[in-house]
């Protein structure tokens, strides 16, 4: 029995040799919330209906192995052996060797709600977590630096890359419990203190540009956001995970923005521009930024940073309930819907805020915000479903198909707040 047993022992040693070196592996927890979560959203809203929801939980699955296939790659590891992973800015040279905090802060996210479909989720979380805490801001060290390798724009942060880095540590802390390597709930409360401290105007109390915002400089200054930060259900969960109550006054501010410009500046359309300027140094009443404010000619125009407000306006009316989102939203909806004559293929890449196109091409970097707004507009059922079928299926490269992902994952009902105490009642969906 003895030799026998020894033999087994030579036998089990041996495999291992043969088989290498065992690369070291985090530990991982059993997630709380797989995929799927088919949350219900706020009474009175829509989800796609013309699919069953075996089929849009796998339309989100074959879409999140593509984009992780794509975009989500190794970065080495840090000094203690943990893998680093980073979302790719583009899928081909130069951009796949680019990482950008906002690509950072959406690929959390998507891992965090695509665990249990996806076993490794939290190794790639953590990993995309901690290449971010190796690639801080050289102004506040709480958030992350907006392009990997630097450029002659300088290290400091962006908004909504912080913003959304900050929601998704919410999200894992909740999933898998912060008992582990990374205290989620400790890191999300650095950063959104950080994101308050360095990045909201002490005054405005509106989101800044970034921590290289001198709140009451001349041409960047508390009064000059970009619309896309207006993220009014991520601060609602900010507010919910410090019990801080500034959080209201960043979303009353926010909202009072949105109110304003689409009274003055996009009545017909309830379009958003790019980027934000107040009137004088003396009337901080709201404005489309010039041209070249900070981008390029189409600053003040709804182009290719405005383009995700429907989606980041509707998560709150949907998430939330909120009256003032639920009154926003449908606005830009139901525009668009006349617009196009209810065929998505006609959504153009970027419009004047009255509505005349910018370029004569679809994206679904348009169109999948746009599915979004129309959930909040019960009588555009058809509409939300053809531009689900318009999506779903549909890559371009990192921006697009991220956008088009967190998109997917509001409509399929699998987009989840890790802070709000409520359930809405399940939407049922035909089988």
């Amino acid at each position: 029995m003895k030799r026998l047993f020894k033999l087994f022992l030579l036998a089990a040693l041996l495999i291992i040799c043969l088989a290498g070196p065992v690369a070291p592996s985090a530990a991982v927890s059993s997630p709380r919330f797989p995929f799927p979560q088919h949350q219900g959203y706020a009474p009175g809203t829509i989800r796609p209906n013309h699919l069953s929801q075996t089929d849009q939980d796998d339309d989100v699955r074959a879409f999140y192995d593509y984009w992780k296939e794509r975009y989500l790659k190794a970065a080495g590891t840090t000094p203690g052996g943990d893998p680093l992973y980073r979302i790719a800015f583009g899928g081909s040279a130069p951009d796949v060797n680019v990482t950008v905090s906002e690509g950072q802060g959406y690929g959390m996210i998507i891992v965090a709600l695509m665990a249990g479909h996806d076993a490794q989720a939290q190794t790639y979380f953590d990993g995309l977590w901690r290449f971010a805490r190796a690639n801080p801001s050289g102004i506040d060290s709480r958030l992350m630096t907006w392009r990997v390798p630097i450029d002659g724009h300088g290290n400091a942060s962006a908004f909504d890359g912080d913003a959304d880095i900050a929601y998704a540590l919410l999200l894992a802390d909740k999933q898998w419990g912060s008992s582990g390597s990374i205290n989620y709930k400790v890191e999300a409360e650095q950063v959104i203190a950080g994101i308050l401290e360095s990045t909201v105007g002490p005054t405005s109390r509106l989101p800044m540009l970034g921590d290289w915002v001198n709140p009451n400089g001349v041409d960047y200054n508390q009064y000059t956001p970009r619309s896309s930060d207006f993220m009014p259900a991520h601060f609602r969960a900010y507010g919910r995970a410090t019990n801080n109550l500034v959080w209201s006054q960043v979303i009353s501010s926010s909202q009072a923005v949105i109110t304003s410009l689409q009274a003055n500046y996009s009545p017909a359309t309830g379009l958003l521009p790019d980027f934000i300027e107040p009137i004088s140094s003396a009337d901080h009443t709201p404005r489309p930024a010039d041209p070249n404010f900070l981008e390029g000619v189409t600053d003040g125009k709804y182009n290719y940073n405005a383009g995700r407000d429907p989606w980041r306006l509707g998560m709150d009316a949907l998430l939330n309930n909120d009256p003032v989102s639920l009154a926003q939203t449908p606005r830009i909806s139901e525009w668009a819907f006349s617009a196009t004559g209810g065929n998505p293929q006609n959504i153009e890449a970027g419009y004047e805020l009255n509505g005349t196109p910018l370029a004569n091409y679809f994206t679904t970097f348009f169109a999948a915000p746009l599915g979004v707004a129309a959930m909040t507009v019960p009588t555009q059922q058809a509409w939300l479903n053809a531009i689900y079928d318009a999506v779903h299926n549909t890559h371009e490269d990192y921006y697009e198909d991220s956008v088009t992902l967190l998109c997917l994952l509001v409509m399929t009902g699998n987009y989840w707040d890790p802070s709000h105490p409520a359930v809405f009642l399940p939407v049922v969906l035909k089988q």
